[in-house]
């Protein structure tokens, strides 16, 4: 069984308390304040107790820490324990940087851990059911979404109501349309406090043509927690403030007589959902990620994205409702792409990379920073390419290829992902695992046969077919490529006699020993790496 300690048991952190005690998962409570543990210590006598986050961490029977804190703790709780060795659940948001919330995803998955964000609503019986009506095309194309959430109270000091309130309705329209939106714009009040947003707007615009529209205050009269989503056949709206039928669909809509848009008002349909406690459903969900090693429905990449409209919208908030693209303006991962570009969230794009005409990054692709992906490019889900890669025009990137950092990929060459490929059988589950180490250079219509490694700085000719593993600092031509020389890691050939060359451009040396070329260290490089060591 799963332990879990919660950190953080007031305001929001005594439900997952709650939750988490009735799946038989709840190990620890931890909050600095006495009086917060004591009340708890009746209702849960066989818990074990805590003031100290430290303590948590090093106690080897906690397997995951949920992080219920201020949202401006986050960041560095959730950082702490991942480090520890602690599988995750961080409330929203994720943090409050959209590069602290990468780090935070980049560490979860680099040591093997489960890392959540509480995106609590893609957990509601209602949204879930909304999501298969959406997606079965019974509302048509959708126009827009609205959502209002409001409420008198609860006042905050510490974020403003745009990062209270917010986040919820974003995850929502994520999820919903499956895409990022290309431009946000915010505006909003400050009433109690003059640098604290009491009532936001945030317009979302999305490449589709949908809008949303998001509206939020702490200073409502009634509470009213609804969303409506309009499309060109029928209309849906959520509302949750409702004890029953909080899931509608309405047959309404406009239909054109003599060239004159006339309104459909026909029936109201209720849904039928379950009843089941969406907190409890999220909390379930984080603990049968651990146990059988999931990705969580609101993973890193689902925080990083909320997170990066949050930014946006604060952005335009501060500029008096200035309109801020996804794709600059200072945020996170400012790239560029061209309008022509299809770019399917969720994926990581780094900073200052470029992509081209007509090219097609699909979800969950990789991408480090100053890239250059020509025209025409697929770069598919589960492709991994690094830092500084340039990827030329009409190349496609299989899942299973992985490009390090400073590889190059000449016009139209070809990365295969199945030995055996037929047009009637799949063979998705036989993919083969291709690497191209860093440095490493692919020449113009050059063909990578799948399930070969090509080593550092290797360079593959025009019209190559490389069949087999390819050494470090190897020049491979023909067909079937051939070692027919070897490379500098400056581009130009080496010249080895006598088992040692210096290259004529860069002066750097290699030394051949048997089938392999190594780069020798000049005295300098080795004194720093000595240092470095030491």
């Amino acid at each position: 069984m799963i332990n879990v300690a919660v950190v953080g048991s007031g305001y929001w952190g005594k439900n997952l308390v709650r939750n988490f005690a009735e799946l038989g998962a709840l190990h620890t409570i931890c909050d600095k304040n006495t009086a917060t543990l004591k009340s708890f210590h009746e209702k849960y006598p066989d818990k074990k107790f805590q003031t100290s986050f430290e303590a948590v961490l090093e106690n080897s029977a906690i397997d995951a820490v949920v992080i219920a804190t201020p949202a401006e703790t986050h960041f560095e709780l959730a950082k702490r324990a991942l480090l520890t060795g602690k599988h995750t659940f961080v409330e929203k948001p994720l943090a409050l940087v959209g590069g602290e919330a990468e780090e935070l995803h980049r560490i979860a998955r680099d040591r093997n851990l489960k890392l959540m964000v509480g995106h609590i609503l893609l957990y509601h019986p209602a949204i879930i059911k909304l999501k298969e009506i959406v997606d079965s095309g019974e509302l048509g194309k959708i126009n827009y979404i609205y959502s209002n959430r409001l409420n008198l109270g609860k006042f905050r000091i510490e974020e403003n109501i745009l990062w209270s309130f917010a986040p919820h309705d974003i995850s929502v329209i994520l999820h919903l349309l499956e895409e990022m939106p290309i431009q946000v714009m915010a505006q909003g009040g400050n009433y109690l406090n003059s640098d604290i947003a009491d009532v936001t707007m945030s317009v979302l615009s999305f490449k589709s043509g949908v809008k949303g529209h998001i509206f939020v205050s702490w200073l409502h009269p009634d509470k009213e927690q609804k969303l409506v989503v309009v499309g060109d056949k029928k209309m849906a709206v959520f509302d949750d403030t409702l004890s029953k039928g909080k899931l509608q669909i309405h047959d309404k809509g406009v239909e054109w007589v003599k060239r004159q848009p006339v309104a459909r008002k026909n029936k109201v349909q209720i849904v039928l959902i379950k009843s089941d406690e969406p907190l409890k459903a999220e909390c379930a969900h984080f603990l049968e990620c651990i146990e059988s090693d999931r990705t969580p429905k609101t993973d890193g990449n689902n925080g990083i994205q909320v997170l990066k409209i949050l930014n946006a919208c604060q952005e335009s908030l501060e500029n008096k409702g200035t309109t801020v693209s996804l794709n600059g303006n200072g945020l996170s991962e400012p790239y560029s792409a061209h309008e022509t570009a299809v770019i399917d969230a969720p994926c990581r794009i780094g900073k200052e990379t470029k992509i081209w005409h007509f090219s097609h990054i699909m979800s969950g692709a990789e991408i480090g920073g100053g890239c250059n992906i020509g025209q025409n490019v697929v770069i598919s889900s589960g492709a991994k390419i690094g830092h500084n890669v340039k990827i030329q025009n009409n190349v496609s990137v299989y899942k299973g290829v992985t490009l390090e950092d400073d590889v190059f990929c000449g016009p139209s060459m070809v990365f295969t992902n199945v030995i055996n490929p037929r047009s009637h059988i799949s063979r998705k589950h036989e993919f083969k695992e291709t690497l191209i180490k860093k440095g490493a250079t692919i020449g113009a219509n050059a063909t990578i046969i799948c399930g070969n490694t090509i080593g550092r700085y290797a360079f593959i000719g025009a019209g190559a077919v490389v069949t087999k593993d390819v050494p470090d600092y190897a020049l491979m031509l023909g067909n079937p490529a051939k070692v027919a020389g070897w490379m500098c890691e400056c581009g130009h050939q080496l010249d080895l006699q006598d088992e040692i060359a210096t290259c004529n451009e860069c002066m750097k040396q290699y030394r051949q020993t048997g089938e392999d070329v190594s780069a020798l260290k000049d005295r300098k490089n080795a004194y720093r790496d000595v240092k470095k060591a030491l």
